[in-house]
This record gives C-alpha cells, sequence and structure tokens, in this order.
C-alpha cells in the first residue's frame, strides 16, 4: 500500500470515527424536547427594534429587546421564573414601549385557577405598569381574565384600547365604586395609567371589535338562553355600531359548537365593513358584511375541499391582507396585488422554506419580519427592507437543531374500513427511501376539534431520529375539512375517530412499512385519548400505548367543569347515553393487553391529572403493565425543556422494551 493510500485509509477511519462519535453524542431527547430558541417576535412602529420570548429554565421565559443596528446586543426587558408567572408575547404601543403578556396556574385550594395578565414596559425594563385592572378601583375577587388589546392606537405615543373585567364594588356610598361588572373597554396611557372609560361594563360581553383608530364597531355577548344563570351557552350575539354612532345594532347570531352563523374577526375601517367567518355548504368561508345599516352580506373566499383557517394581517392596525388554509400543504391567499407579488418574490429568495409568513411589519409597512421553515426546517426568522429590497436572516427558532438532518414528512391517505380515504403525514428515518418492517409509531393529534399540518412536528421528527416511521392521521372528528368530516366531534363519534386512527396502524402494516410486532400508538390530550381507546376496541394491534396528558374517562371530564360557567357547553360536546362509558378508556381497562406508560402535569386544567390517576389504578385492578410519570409544576403543555426530553426519553425505552427492540 502507497504512502498516499494509507494516509487516505487513515483520514476515511478517522472520518467515521468522528461522525460515529458525533451520532453518540448527540442527545436527541434534548434537542427535540427543547423549547424554540426564540418565539413571539414583533416590530416596533419605527422598525429599528424586535422584542423577542426566550426560554430560561423550567418554565420561565425572558423577553429580550434587539436593535437592529450594526453591533447591537440585547437588552433583557423582563424575566419570570414559571413558578407560576410565565411569560407571554410582547407588542409594541410606542417605539420605547412594550405590552406584554402573563399567565399561569395556581392552585386556588379546590381548583386549578388559570390566570392572565397584561402589563406595560418600557424597551429598558424600567417604569413597569399592571394594566389589567382599573387603577383606585375598588374592584375585588379573582378574575381569571386579565383582559386584551383591542386597538394599539398607532397614532398615540403610548396608550391602547383594552378590554378589562370588572366585578362590582359593594362599598356603599363610595363615588370610586361601581354596581356594574363584566367586560368593559378603556383607553390607557400606559405610561401613567390615566384611564378614561370607552365603553362601560357589560355583564355577559365576550369580545369587542375596533376600526384600528380608537373606535369600537362590534360587540360580542354570550348569550345564556337556556342554560341558567350562571351559565353560558356557547353561543354569542353580535352588534355593530354604524359610523359615527354610538347606538347598538343587532349584527347576527353565532351558534356555538356548530359554528354557524357570521362571526366577525375584523373590521376593515376604511370600506366600513366587517370580516367574518361562515358556513358555506358545510364548510368555513370567508364574508364580509357592511356597518352602513344594510347588512349587505358578500363571499369573499371559499374552498371546495377545505375550511378557510384563518385571517392573514399586517401592520400596526392589524390590516387584512388574505386568508390561510391548509390542503395537503398549507396555502395562503393574498388579496393585496403589491403583497402577493412581494410574497412570490420572497418564495422563491427562500426556495428550501415554502412556509413563509409575514409575522410583523413597522407602521408603514416598509420592513417586514418574514418566518419561513419547512418540514425539515423549524424555521429561520428574516428582514425584509421593502425600499433596499435587502433580505437578511434575523434568528433562528431551534438553535440545538442547527446542522442535524430532519425527516421528510410525506401526504399521505389510507382507506378506512368503509373506504373512506383518511388524510394524514408520514414521516420516516432521515435518509430511508425504501421504508419496510419498521417500528413504526400512529400518532393521532389532540382537540378534537383540530388537524394535524405539513411542517416541522417536534414530536414526530424525535421518533423518526430514532428510527421509527409515524403516521399522523387526521381522522374523521378532526377539524379543517368542513362539518361532514367533522361529524359531532371525536367524542361524540368517537367509533368512527378510534376505527380510523386503527385503520391508520393497519395500512403501515400492509404497506410493509411497520412490522406488526413492533407497532406503537402514542397521542397528547385527545390524542392520548385516542391511544387508550384503541387499545381498548382492538387489543391485538398496537403493541405499545403512550399517553400524554389523556382524556380517560369522559363523564368525568364533564364533571370537572360542573362548577364552571362552561359546563353547559361541555356537557353538550361530550354528550350522553351509553357510548360515554364505551368511550371511556378507564371504564374499559380490562380490555387493554399491552403495555401502558403514561405522562401528566399536576397543574393541568385543561385535563386533570385526576384523569390519568384514575387510568392508573384501573389498570393496576386490571392487572395490566403500566407507568405513570408526573410532574408536580407542570399543565398540559409541559412547557419544560428538561421534562420534555425527560418524557421523550422515557417514552422512547419505554417503547423500545415493550416492542423487544
Amino acid at each position: 500500500m502507497s504512502l498516499r493510500d494509507s494516509l487516505q485509509l487513515i483520514l476515511a477511519l478517522s472520518l467515521l470515527a468522528f461522525r460515529a462519535h458525533a451520532e453518540a453524542s448527540f442527545d436527541a431527547a434534548a434537542a427535540f424536547g427543547a423549547r424554540p430558541s426564540v418565539e413571539t417576535l414583533s416590530f416596533s412602529p419605527d422598525g429599528m427594534n424586535v422584542a423577542y420570548r426566550v426560554p430560561k429554565a423550567g418554565q420561565g421565559s425572558a423577553i429580550y429587546v434587539l436593535g437592529l443596528t450594526k453591533g447591537a446586543s440585547p437588552r433583557l426587558v423582563a424575566a419570570a421564573a414559571g413558578k407560576p408567572e410565565r411569560l407571554g408575547g410582547c407588542g409594541w404601543v410606542a417605539n420605547d414601549r412594550l405590552i406584554c403578556h402573563v399567565y399561569g396556574v395556581i392552585n386556588a385550594s379546590l381548583y386549578l385557577m388559570p390566570f392572565h395578565r397584561v402589563f406595560a414596559v418600557n424597551a429598558d425594563g424600567t417604569n413597569m405598569k399592571m394594566l389589567s385592572t382599573r387603577e383606585n378601583s375598588y374592584s375585588r375577587g379573582v378574575a381569571p381574565g386579565g383582559g386584551s388589546i383591542i386597538d394599539w392606537l398607532p397614532d398615540e405615543d403610548g396608550a391602547a384600547l383594552m378590554s378589562r373585567w370588572y366585578l362590582p364594588d359593594d362599598r356603599t356610598g363610595s363615588h370610586l365604586g361601581s354596581s356594574k361588572k363584566g367586560l368593559g373597554v378603556d383607553w390607557i396611557n400606559t405610561r401613567t395609567l390615566v384611564t378614561r372609560s370607552i365603553e362601560s361594563p357589560h355583564n355577559e360581553a365576550v369580545e369587542y371589535l375596533s376600526d384600528g383608530r380608537g373606535t369600537l364597531r362590534i360587540m360580542g355577548v354570550e348569550s345564556t338562553r337556556g342554560v341558567g344563570e350562571g351559565y353560558i351557552s356557547g353561543d354569542i350575539n353580535y352588534s355593530y355600531r354604524r359610523e359615527g354612532s354610538f347606538e347598538w345594532h343587532k349584527l347576527g347570531e353565532a351558534v356555538g359548537q356548530e359554528h354557524n352563523g357570521f362571526e366577525p374577526y375584523a373590521v376593515d375601517h376604511d370600506r366600513n365593513l366587517a370580516y367574518g367567518f361562515k358556513k358555506k355548504d358545510g364548510r368555513r368561508a370567508l364574508y364580509s358584511m357592511t356597518l352602513d345599516g344594510t347588512l349587505r352580506e358578500e363571499l369573499v373566499f371559499a374552498r371546495a375541499d377545505v375550511d378557510v383557517s384563518d385571517l392573514l394581517r399586517i401592520g400596526r392596525r392589524n390590516r387584512v391582507v388574505g386568508v390561510s388554509y391548509t390542503t395537503d400543504y398549507p396555502h395562503a391567499s393574498i388579496f393585496d396585488p403589491e403583497l402577493q407579488k412581494l410574497t412570490v418574490s420572497l418564495s422563491k429568495a427562500l426556495p428550501g422554506q415554502p412556509l413563509l409568513n409575514i409575522v410583523d411589519s413597522n407602521v408603514d409597512e416598509s420592513k417586514l419580519l418574514i418566518l419561513a421553515g419547512s418540514d425539515q426546517d423549524p424555521g429561520v426568522y428574516y428582514i425584509f427592507d421593502r425600499s433596499k429590497r435587502q433580505l437578511d436572516t434575523f434568528l433562528v427558532v431551534r438553535n440545538e437543531l442547527e446542522g442535524v438532518k430532519l425527516a421528510r414528512v410525506e401526504p399521505v391517505s389510507y382507506p378506512a374500513k368503509d373506504g373512506t380515504m383518511i388524510p394524514g403525514y408520514l414521516t420516516l428515518p432521515p435518509g430511508l427511501d425504501n421504508p419496510k418492517d419498521l417500528p413504526a409509531i400512529v400518532l393521532p393529534h389532540g382537540g378534537p376539534s383540530h388537524r394535524d399540518v405539513w411542517g416541522f412536528d417536534w414530536l414526530a421528527q424525535f421518533y423518526a431520529a430514532r428510527g421509527y416511521a409515524v403516521l399522523q392521521p387526521n381522522f374523521r372528528g378532526s377539524a379543517g375539512y368542513g362539518d361532514d368530516w367533522f361529524q359531532k366531534n371525536g367524542f361524540r363519534s368517537w367509533p368512527l375517530a378510534i376505527g380510523d386512527v386503527l385503520d391508520a396502524g393497519r395500512w403501515l402494516i400492509a404497506q410493509g412499512i411497520a412490522n406488526p410486532n413492533k407497532l406503537a400508538v402514542v397521542g397528547w390530550s385527545y390524542g392520548g385519548y385516542a391511544a387508550l381507546q384503541s387499545a381498548v376496541v382492538d387489543a391485538g394491534l398496537f403493541k405499545a400505548v403512550v399517553a400524554i396528558a389523556p382524556v380517560t374517562d369522559l363523564q368525568q371530564l364533564k364533571e370537572d367543569h360542573r362548577n364552571w360557567s362552561d359546563f353547559p357547553v361541555v356537557s353538550k360536546f361530550i354528550g350522553d347515553g351509553p357510548y360515554v362509558r364505551d368511550g371511556s378508556p378507564a371504564m374499559n381497562a380490562a380490555k387493554i393487553k399491552v403495555p401502558v406508560l403514561l405522562f401528566h402535569g399536576a397543574m393541568d386544567h385543561n385535563v386533570l391529572i385526576r384523569q390519568s390517576k384514575e387510568m392508573a389504578d384501573r389498570l393496576t385492578a386490571a392487572g395490566v403493565q403500566h407507568e405513570l410519570v408526573t410532574w408536580p409544576d407542570l399543565d398540559h403543555q409541559l412547557e419544560d425543556s428538561a421534562a420534555r426530553a425527560d418524557m421523550l426519553r422515557k417514552s422512547d425505552a419505554f417503547l423500545r422494551r415493550a416492542m423487544g427492540m
């Protein structure tokens, strides 16, 4: 062997050793379980600064501001440890001032109480003011909601319109007290807290819409019709004001769970109309309705195959510029011709990142904050200067996954037992083009009023990185495909939804993708329910079950809302009859014949931890192998990087043991 050949062999062996070491040292659970490196980005009105949130230890977060001038360093604005306060996003109310959200869950004796508050703070962290409660008022009690900003008033420096909750005062004779309660609207100077009332509190009001210029045009009032005092029906009666008038006129009614009727989402000041959603042929479509007294209705955008998902907005006044919808892939339909042309150009400049969204802009829309990504790219934020036609990379969404080869996600469809084709997404281990005889996971989504979409999914990508094929079915009962697909929802129509989940597993086997002895089901929330109920219905298909924060007892889920105002809504959503017991995994635990792993946070107010504890007790009584992993301080989302990594690591080890891998 020549010296050159020897050197090449040594180099090749060294490269293989380096790659093997890199693969061995890569902690997939920690990398995929890590919370996003940056979130909730927003532009200052002058386009010179960006605010964003970063994760800290546990559920902690911090808000930073980064200037766009060369050499600028991030400046800390606010931080929260997550016990229980957690920071949400921030928006700019002036070039030097932000309005931010804080949220969390507290243990209020017999109940878990979610809360939400709003505060203002200078971009350097000074002059922090709480906005959720009115200064100098004698309101008392605890209100879970902290109100919200309904108009950023871009023409006023540091002021905003805000909806705020009021509770009645029992201090008789006090001129500061008020007998009124409910949701009202205030103009508020966020620097001084000088306030004036724009709309007096209304007891059943749940929503107000402004025209983006400081004028309230629409009010939504929750109907209590037929459900008794203190309860809500889920129906909302909308009223509107004509231009220049303070008198409310009837706009229409949106009926709760069925979402029938016109639901206004935005007001266009210049055209004097409201944009809203309404059903067309059983699918959600965008309509406009004039606010001039004629209430003339016009179809703006609809699809014959899927629901319209949401409005697309831009600028400080939240100008409506288009809509989004999802077929096999997410799409945007831009109404503004200039913006549509620009979006096409940006897409060509970023060909590997087809998921392109305009996140925010400065006040004159000359600078845009862009987020672009794909199934194999969690996302990158860019700054686009329209005057210079210059696109600059800004921040990466997930630093821990930079340079990591991720899996491709392919839209697929498979036949259900009745012949209906069920759409879904198949994620295969990275670099695998000819999948055969793999360990596989069916991963039903949560909700159930939800659907999976094409793009990056940290849970599916983790399992794919560990060698599993992952199929995410949009079973009947999923949202986004119209009324016929949604059925009565995934609980009341559980036999159909669970049948589609089981057929996803059968299809993986029939295609030769999955080894029938190494097929599992994993789910979160409703997905955890679907995972457990699938093992009840067919004890032999899946060889292991992982359920994260699952619903396990439908009747108990209703009872958990007994003392809350939404009890009638939840009761109607779940329904009554024998199918409630038959559709509860905890009531049928003895039918499960495979190992089960449960995860749950003790501060979960969406699905109380008692659901998993009851499931574990029933599995113990039935002699089914299982484990319950809990966290004392975490809620439904498990917003803790270390906890998520622990969950991924334990679930992977559990699946490998259960399936003999």
